[in-house]
């Protein structure tokens, strides 16, 4: 049963001191004075110093006090999360910290339970982070938000293809406009396969994300955070390939056409390696946001301790943007901003999102009405938890019935 610190009895006061270290003063706060669990929050140092409690001993005075600190900061936690704010950490026992760890006995039969630092939140009023799990928070599948996002980001490329369209048949004649000077182009030979190799490691990328989302035990939020992390891109530019022929620009007849074409190329992901061949999307390179989005997607949402993965995720992430270059597909320029944006706004976008003091501003929903409507109802930052996607019992669950 769950029971929270100001609901504490002097029994449950009585094992939090002694699981302290404080058994000597468990008679006279918890026996002689009755200290129960809402009291003992409302304790401060100088009811410790004074009388009727009168410890004598300083070290003692301040380890309890400290101790006491780290105690009240957890009930501020449970307090929000009683009123339905974005993080939780019920509490079924008295807890020991020691060295970065909390030891609860209750509830995990006196092993020691590591967090890692995907789970601190600091605090202005403490002097040392508080450790949180969400492991006991219910993240709800939300399936209909998830059919939001996955519309809106539909709709979107299809907007994004629809204009790549429009501006291909604006693409300026390289007879008459020639290449703009570029340092790395001009110093980096021609490679006319590294195109497909920058694709190869989006592909891989791809695989890597669609791997975790399997097996991620909050896969229908995930998908919500991936759908709604969408970029644009727009503003066409002079063509920065000087020895492909093919590049010119695309007339079409009709408006249906048009739709046809943008739908091609929404289905084939803009990618070479399905036969999609577009001009135009200069100022902005595609292939390296979809790169650079995939990366943060799989280091986002695996926890730190798989630094092999996030290093082979950033290996592919910069190999692929240096092929973009390396095939003259796009200036540098194009790379560096799209990696910028694309990566600015995934990290604003998280920062907002696990950060709950930003959900009491009415800037942020008048701004991000997107970012305020997907996450109204989340109730804290989504661990980083696995599972077999198909579980035996639910499946024997569905044919009892």
């Amino acid at each position: 049963k769950v029971m929270f610190i100001h609901d504490w009895g002097c029994s449950e006061v009585e094992q939090w001191l002694i699981s302290e270290g404080f058994e000597k003063y468990s008679d006279l706060i918890c026996n002689e004075h009755e200290v129960d669990g809402e009291v003992l929050l409302s304790l401060n140092e100088n009811d410790l110093r004074k009388p009727p409690l009168q410890l004598t001993k300083l070290s003692d005075i301040k380890k309890l006090w400290r101790s006491l600190k780290l105690l009240q900061q957890k009930s501020k936690i449970e307090c929000s999360a009683l009123k339905g704010a974005f993080y939780s950490l019920p509490f079924t026992g008295p807890a020991t910290h020691k060295n970065g760890m909390y030891n609860n006995s209750n509830n995990n039969h006196g092993k020691t339970i590591d967090y890692d630092s995907d789970n601190l939140m600091l605090d202005s009023d403490m002097e040392e982070p508080i450790i949180l799990r969400n492991k006991g928070v219910n993240f709800l599948p939300e399936l209909n938000k998830l059919f939001v996002s996955f519309m809106y980001a539909t709709f979107v490329s299809w907007v994004t293809a629809y204009m790549m369209v429009l501006v291909h048949e604006r693409v300026p004649d390289k007879q008459k406009y020639p290449p703009l000077p570029d340092i790395f182009l001009d110093n980096v030979p021609l490679i006319p396969y590294a195109f497909q190799l920058a694709e190869f490691c989006g592909l891989f990328l791809a695989t890597m994300w669609l791997l975790i989302l399997i097996f991620h035990k909050h896969r229908w939020r995930y998908c919500i955070y991936i759908f709604s992390n969408i970029n644009l891109m727009i503003s066409p530019r002079l063509i920065s390939v000087d020895n492909i022929s093919k590049v010119q620009a695309s007339m079409y007849n009709s408006s249906w056409e048009r739709l046809v074409r943008a739908t091609e190329i929404m289905v084939g992901c803009g990618m070479t390696l399905t036969g999609v061949h577009t001009c135009g999307d200069y100022m902005f390179s595609g292939h390296t946001a979809y790169l650079t989005l995939f990366n943060h997607l799989i280091t986002e949402y695996t926890p730190t301790k798989f630094y092999r993965l996030h290093t082979l995720s950033w290996v592919l992430n910069l190999f692929g943007i240096f092929f973009v270059l390396a095939a003259h597909e796009h200036y540098s320029i194009d790379v560096v901003i799209a990696f910028y944006i694309t990566s600015r706004i995934f990290l604003y976008y998280h920062m907002l999102a696990n950060t709950r003091c930003y959900w009491h501003s009415k800037r942020v929903k008048i701004w991000f009405p997107l970012l305020s409507y997907f996450e109204c109802n989340v109730p804290g930052k989504v661990p980083n938890e696995y599972e077999w996607p198909i579980q035996l019992k639910n499946l024997r669950k569905r044919f009892t019935l």
